[in-house]
């Protein structure tokens, strides 16, 4: 069953019950100076996000905010050149080629795709299974909402019933393109298309109306993980999902309703060298 249009979400309720220290009002206002300088419509490039961008229409923003999303490992120059090799096989409009008859055509152009573990069957999974819940609900949009909860303090919940419903008949997506969000992962890549499409602002376009911001949780890998930590907004030791939770609340503390808000800025810092770069020099994509 797909959901109504009616807004879906309610202030947190302070998810992850994490042990990290409260934030304080001087770690407020550098988060605030951060995203003053770096949330900016400009610096998007280069991020898998800027291809959501390109895009008016709104069915076909969810589509490639997804494509994009879950696309994002590896090095950012072969992230780029993988979602535009894809994109150009969807065609002009990405909502329609998925949701339409178009999708035998769509699984031949996608023979011989590879980007790292993930293969172009993968991606053909991913997209068919977007393609029937845009044929069933409408729109991706709808779908999520499908999945929610009056109670829900966090989209963790309707996350899980999300990405099963992008489960269709092709199977579900190898390479860990679509994770599993139930067996306590981060799930980082599916969490940031999330932040795409839920926040407004100069950079986060802000394609869905009806799930509040307030819900969303920071899309943690170990990239990100490590800036949290020096932050002092988590103290746990793996990238997982309860220390996503514990460094969601800690934001949520100093952007109350708005979690996810400093999440390009810390990582445009990171990737541009001006935070601690990786042990292994790879640049972290988004």
């Amino acid at each position: 069953m797909c959901a109504s249009s009616t807004s879906r979400g309610r202030a947190r309720g302070g998810p992850g019950g994490g042990a990290a220290a409260p934030g304080r009002p001087q770690d407020a206002a550098v988060l605030e100076a951060l995203y003053a300088e770096w949330n900016r419509r400009e610096l998007v490039h280069p991020d898998p996000l800027e291809f959501v961008h390109r895009y008016a229409d709104p069915r076909d923003r969810e589509v490639v905010g997804l494509l994009a999303a879950s696309l994002a490992y590896g090095r950012v120059a072969q992230i780029l050149r993988s979602v535009e090799t894809v994109l150009a096989a969807l065609g002009p409009s990405p909502a329609a080629s998925v949701a339409g008859r178009d999708r035998p055509r769509l699984r031949a152009a996608l023979r011989g795709f590879r980007h790292r573990f993930t293969t172009g069957a993968d991606v053909f999974a991913l997209l068919d299974g977007a393609g029937r819940l845009i044929e069933r609900c409408g729109s991706l949009e709808q779908a999520f909402l499908a999945g929610m909860g009056s109670g829900d303090d966090t989209v963790v919940p309707a996350l899980g019933r999300f990405a099963e419903g992008l489960c269709g008949p092709s199977g579900r997506p190898g390479g860990n393109l679509l994770p599993e969000p139930g067996k306590g992962s981060a799930c980082k890549r599916l969490h940031l298309f999330l932040r795409w499409m839920v926040r407004r602002d100069e950079v986060d376009p802000g394609v869905w109306t009806a799930v509040s911001p307030a819900l969303l949780v920071v899309p943690l890998d170990v990239h990100m993980h490590r800036i949290a930590a020096s932050l002092g907004a988590t103290a746990r030791r793996q990238a997982d999902l309860r220390t996503a939770l514990e460094a969601t609340e800690w934001f949520n503390r100093l952007s109350p309703g708005d979690p996810v808000k400093y999440d390009f800025a810390l990582t445009r810092m990171g990737m541009r060298g001006l935070w601690p770069r990786d042990t292994n020099g790879e640049d972290r994509p988004c």
